[in-house]
């Protein structure tokens, strides 16, 4: 939870970045679902994989435990720790202001 917890964290970064918010039902989707449009198309297939992690997340959390394998977890959290330094980099790049 806390891998998955930290890349929605930084797929938010680019929708506060943009102005956006999102809340309440869906939200955690819709930040995926928005972030190829924010920071580029070459991020849909990451976008797509965060997507698939919220929903084994939703099923490890709120249906059965014991879903989600150190192998999986492992990956998760090398993909967050390339998409964090992407998002950094993103915004280096789009809104040095907020650095």
């Amino acid at each position: 939870m806390i891998a998955y917890d930290g890349a929605l964290t930084l797929a938010t970064i680019p929708l506060y970045c943009a102005g956006y918010e999102t809340y309440g039902k869906g939200h955690h989707w819709m930040t995926f679902k928005l972030l190829p449009e924010l920071i580029g198309e070459e991020y849909s297939g990451l976008a797509d994989y965060l997507d698939l992690c919220r929903i084994k997340r939703n099923v490890g959390t709120y249906d059965r435990g014991g879903q989600i394998s150190k192998a999986e977890v492992e990956e998760l959290i090398a993909e967050a720790s390339k998409f964090r330094d992407a998002v950094l980099d993103w915004v280096r790049e789009n809104h040095a202001e907020l650095i």
